[in-house]
């Protein structure tokens, strides 16, 4: 079978295209050679678990550690300890079993005194790394699903066993992994306390790092291997239309590859794929709305991250506090970027166009039922937009309309905006393509 691009979970390199994973984050071999305790967060479906797998691999293929991936997403909303705890060790336990190379493993938490949730994990690792050879690293994905007295408590005892390995044996270094940084825990403690900041339970950690998008030389180096598997050729535009569209995110580099080669070319090898291509398929996937979209443009919901998206919608930049948790929780989730020569904006054009169709949805589907002319043809003259004639309309529906649509956004600042652009995405609809800048 030949490789594909990988759209849903992660990757591995029998199957799928995708770039060397340890040259995603060189900066991690050092810390565990330190014996460090670390963060790494990134947005969704940027290739965490990926670089986790292979970081296992390779930590265990150099005869220097044991290493050990466990994930905690199962664990979302446990919030007593006195459940949470146990299930922790009970991921280990099930994490070890998946794991040959590990010798004694039958042995963890054998004997494990549950009642004692407040050290049973403490204890449990203690015990183990006592019986091994080597120093054992293990690495959490999805740390961040842990919330409440859970996550403090399972924090703490990690903390407890670091502070202690000068006397005790205890794991060489742990990796917790999930989308947000460590900062931004005290979410998950208490939505409205102060942040866990320096002096929170897992004030141990050396570093915070982060899975950066794809530059454009890697999305050539990436595309190439398609290339070189099948002779179909990615023209130069049709590259650099998807660099500037998704700005290097990696779901939407395989989804926009995927769409073109698999659905608009039907697996034809030998037609080179284009930029026009390319801009369908950015459309195709911006309406179909896929899981890794509808996901993320759930947050949307969220009051925290109002606060920073209505701002960049309706260009009142100065409100926006650069060190605030909101904004920090925010580009960490994927949804927006910062650069120096436009500020803040959506984390890519692709991000742009969805967030603003998301929050405008029920305007657009009502203006399309209760307006059925207002239409692209209706406003040609001369085959050019009549704009004077389209303002004068949307003038008309605004005094109609815009006191009673206005209450119904989450977004209210921003709602002309939204109004307007609703107003005109019906226009377009099956007639053009709207370009928007934010403000």
């Amino acid at each position: 079978m030949s490789k594909y691009f990988n759209i849903a979970g992660p990757c591995n390199p029998q199957d799928h295209y995708m770039l060397n994973a340890a040259d995603r984050l060189r900066e991690v071999m050092p810390l565990i050679e330190q014996k460090q305790y670390f963060v790494i967060h990134a947005a969704r479906q940027s290739g965490k678990t990926t670089f986790l797998w292979d970081l296992e691999q390779r930590l265990n293929d150099s005869g220097k550690y044991y290493a050990l991936y466990c994930s905690l997403e199962g664990l979302q909303g446990v919030t007593d300890p006195k459940e949470g705890i146990p299930a922790i060790v009970n991921c280990i336990k099930l994490a070890l079993q998946m794991q040959a190379v590990i010798p004694n493993r039958e042995t963890f938490a054998q004997s494990a005194d549950f009642s004692d949730f407040t050290n049973v994990l403490l204890a449990e690792l203690c015990k183990f790394c006592s019986r091994l050879d080597k120093p054992l690293v293990i690495l959490f994905d999805e740390a961040d699903c842990l919330s409440a007295s859970t996550l403090i408590s399972f924090l703490r005892q990690l903390r407890n066993g670091y502070n202690s390995r000068i006397r005790t044996p205890f794991v060489h270094t742990v990796a917790l992994v999930g989308m947000r940084n460590i900062r931004d825990f005290k979410a998950q403690v208490c939505p409205e306390s102060e942040t866990l900041g320096s002096a929170s339970p897992f004030n141990i950690v050396a570093e915070s790092l982060t899975l950066k998008n794809f530059t454009g030389e890697q999305i050539v180096e990436f595309y190439a291997q398609h290339t070189a598997d099948t002779g179909q050729i990615f023209e130069d535009a049709a590259i650099s239309l998807v660099q500037q569209q998704t700005q290097g995110q990696p779901w939407l580099v395989n989804a926009i590859a995927r769409e073109v080669v698999v659905e608009t070319l039907q697996s034809d090898y030998t037609q080179p794929v284009t930029a026009p291509m390319v801009s369908e398929a950015i459309q195709t996937i911006i309406r179909r709305r896929d899981t890794h979209i509808d996901s993320l443009l759930e947050r949307l919901k969220e009051e925290r991250v109002r606060r920073i998206i209505e701002p960049v919608i309706i260009g009142e930049q100065a409100s926006i506090e650069m060190l605030s948790d909101d904004y920090r929780y925010t580009e960490d989730l994927g949804l927006v970027r910062y650069t120096p020569s436009v500020g803040v904006a959506p984390a890519n054009p692709i991000y742009a166009e969805v967030i603003v169709r998301t929050l405008n949805w029920s305007s657009q589907s009502e203006i399309e039922s209760t307006h059925p002319e207002y239409h692209m043809p209706r406003y040609f003259k001369d085959g050019k937009i009549d704009l004077g004639y389209l303002l004068r309309d949307f003038q008309d529906f605004w005094r109609e309309n815009s006191e009673i649509w206005e209450e119904r956004f989450q977004y209210k600042e921003a709602a002309p905006h939204l109004i307007l652009m609703a107003f005109l995405q019906r226009v377009i609809n099956g007639g053009g393509h709207l370009i928007r800048e934010m403000a």
